[in-house]
């Protein structure tokens, strides 16, 4: 059975860090194409961070140079590391991987950052 689970979300003040973990299992095949995606309250699911790989990295332009996305095959997880955060990026995030042509996500952890 095909899972990911994220954890890793909290409250946190303004400035601080976060890092959320991905825990992917029952994938038969190399996962090479993995996202992070968030959604605010009253706003639609929007992209965060993509890697490609074990190095190809993308990123929203309202998030790059504070937030990185790294894996660890060895834990078949998935991280989002998050500094310098602000109110706005207040949201519940969302893994998601593309497997066998198939888009898989996990339950979302809610990340809510206080000014």
């Amino acid at each position: 059975q095909i899972q990911l689970v994220e954890s890793g979300g909290g409250l946190v003040q303004a400035g601080g860090s976060l890092r959320l973990s991905c825990v992917l299992s029952g994938f038969r095949f190399s996962i090479n194409y993995m996202r992070w995606y968030r959604q605010a309250p009253g706003k639609q699911r929007e992209f965060v961070a993509r890697l490609v790989g074990d190095a190809s990295t993308n990123y929203a332009d309202s998030v790059k140079g504070r937030f990185t996305i790294s894996r660890d095959n060895a834990k078949n997880t998935v991280y989002l590391q998050m500094n310098s955060l602000q109110p706005e990026d207040t949201a519940v995030y969302y893994c998601n991987v593309l497997y066998l042509g198939k888009d898989y996500w996990g339950q979302g952890t809610q990340v809510t950052v206080s000014s």
